[in-house]
């Protein structure tokens, strides 16, 4: 990092903490006792703050490395401090450890931003500075930082081992990933995708390999077309089938098989992946997650997405290839009609987005699930065009890890979003500056006309006298 970047950064981080911490105060300020989910977190974190570990809310359904972690800081520096009563495990205490966690996302993001694109010498130290910023202020994460939820730590671990991950420390990008599950169970998938980094790189190695004792270049500029993807995934299958390429792969990513190991433990002794209430966390085939995700994608990265030439090149390929696009859509309708769920509480929380999303747009005619599949399809080919810098392996590698970690949730949630969304976008090509600078205005927007509806525009139920607020 030249001197100047160095200042720059530090400068941004700076600053976007300051703003932080004079938003948290008043998020405190309006809602000072915990809102939604803290009702169970924060309860939690309190009682391991006096020693009882052996204490827990069957309500809750994730394993306790939140309330490790807070214990973990908070005990020591109340005890620097002097800090004594209430105030060492308070709210506003625990809450603080999100703001912390958000601070060393920004730092994360920046770091991977530099790893990835680090051959990219067009790439300038502003551009990365600006585009760690704009992700760190990624609306469904920020929004977050200031409650006591599970997501900034959860990310924080996931994005740290994936760095770790990049910079071939393994072993300790295995530790972390532990962390990241201990976080939220549903982490593992992206232990798995750390692993297929590594696995990837050594396809990629073997397939330049292949091509140039065949003398064939042609297949790596033809991404897309059912002859190469044929041969491609031949090849993979004969590559994984190999002993000694077996015995290659696993020496390279035992710390991952390990805890992954540990992981299929875990389920067969808890008898599920969920702890606690399972009721209402049911694992099913909803394979509409995925054309909600790259809905989501679409409108949080509209700059990359949604431009003209995008859509000019999507019509191009449309006519090109009818066939292939009618039998996909004859496929996403098929998935759309047999394998859509509608959680409880998607219809009964009217204090969620989600909930709004639903009501305006799905449930105003029965057809219009089905009416969405063209801009799905728009939205998948515009997602895949922002992945073709990376290798065929890589983009399967991904897309099997996204559909693992969308696909099982019955119920529609943009936080479970948040960790593939932040993946995929670190991995795509820097845009222009006029584009990064339009996008961190879109989320500096989103972010402030979520607060300003969370803070002032609260509500009432009927049958009780808590205040209500809009939220993610």
């Amino acid at each position: 990092m030249e001197r100047a970047e160095a200042y720059g950064f530090s400068g941004a981080m700076s600053g976007a903490f300051l703003l932080s911490c004079l938003l948290f105060a008043a998020v405190s300020r309006r809602q000072r006792g915990p809102y939604m989910d803290e009702v169970f977190h924060v309860p939690q974190a309190q009682a391991y703050c006096h020693g009882r570990f052996l204490q827990w809310d069957p309500m809750i359904t994730t394993l306790p490395g939140l309330y490790l972690l807070s214990v973990g800081v908070v005990k020591p520096a109340a005890w620097l401090l002097g800090w004594t009563g209430s105030v060492v495990c308070s709210v506003g205490m625990l809450r603080f450890i999100n703001l912390l966690f958000s601070a060393g996302n920004f730092y994360l993001l920046y770091l991977l931003l530099f790893k990835i694109h680090q051959k990219n010498k067009a790439v300038s130290g502003f551009q990365r500075i600006l585009s760690a910023l704009t992700l760190a202020a990624f609306p469904t994460l920020y929004f977050f930082t200031f409650l006591y939820y599970t997501d900034p730590g959860s990310v924080f671990f996931t994005l740290f081992s994936y760095l770790m991950c990049l910079y071939g420390n393994h072993k300790t990008s295995a530790l972390l990933g532990f962390c990241g599950f201990m976080f939220r169970q549903t982490n593992i998938v992206w232990t798995v995708f750390c692993a297929g980094n590594v696995v990837v790189e050594k396809l990629n190695e073997a397939w330049k390999i292949e091509l140039q004792k065949k003398k064939d270049e042609k297949i790596s500029s033809r991404k897309g077309s059912f002859s190469d993807l044929t041969r491609i995934l031949r090849f993979l299958v004969e590559y994984l089938l190999s002993p000694k390429n077996l015995i290659t792969l696993t020496a390279l990513t035992w710390p991952y098989i390990i805890l992954v190991s540990l992981f299929f433990v875990f389920v067969f002794i808890n008898g599920g992946i969920v702890v606690g209430d399972r009721s209402s966390h049911e694992a099913c085939l909803h394979f509409p997650q995925l054309f909600y995700f790259l809905s989501f994608t679409v409108f949080f990265s509209f700059p990359h997405l949604l431009t003209p030439t995008k859509i000019r090149k999507f019509l191009l390929s449309l006519k090109k290839h009818p066939v292939q696009y009618s039998l996909v859509t004859v496929i996403s309708l098929f998935l759309i009609w047999k394998f859509t769920y509608v959680h409880k509480y998607l219809l009964a929380d009217n204090r969620h987005y989600t909930f709004y999303v639903w009501r305006k747009v799905f449930q105003r005619h029965e057809l219009v699930k089905y009416l969405l599949v063209p801009f799905y399809l728009f939205a998948a080919w515009s997602f895949a065009d922002t992945l073709k810098s990376k290798s065929i392996f890589w983009i399967l590698m991904y897309f099997v890890c996204l559909l693992a970690v969308t696909v099982p949730q019955k119920l529609l949630e943009f936080r479970y979003f948040i960790l593939p969304f932040l993946i995929y976008r670190l991995n795509t090509p820097f845009l222009s500056l006029y584009r990064q600078l339009l996008e961190l205005a879109f989320y500096i927007l989103v972010n402030a006309v979520t607060f300003y509806l969370f803070l002032n525009r609260t509500f009432q139920w009927e049958n009780s006298d808590e205040v209500q607020r809009f939220m993610w």
